[in-house]
């Protein structure tokens, strides 16, 4: 199992972080998205199938990019 912290600026509120983890969790292969409004930090864990490219396509597809 892969797992990613990140910084993702435009959350703003729960609706963002519930945003975050229902579309990514969507994605297959993904086991866990954990988010957090006052940080603005996100927690990812994943498998087989999913990678950081294709979660990192996901967040950017519902404009929540992650900082680099």
């Amino acid at each position: 199992m892969e797992q990613k912290t990140f910084t993702v600026p435009n959350i703003g509120c729960n609706g963002c972080v519930n945003t975050i983890k229902n579309e990514v969790s969507a994605l297959s292969g993904v086991q866990r998205v954990e988010g957090d409004v006052a940080s603005k930090i996100v927690t990812v864990e994943w498998d087989n199938p999913a990678n950081w490219a294709t979660i990192k396509a996901k967040l950017e597809e519902i404009e929540y990019a992650p900082a680099e």
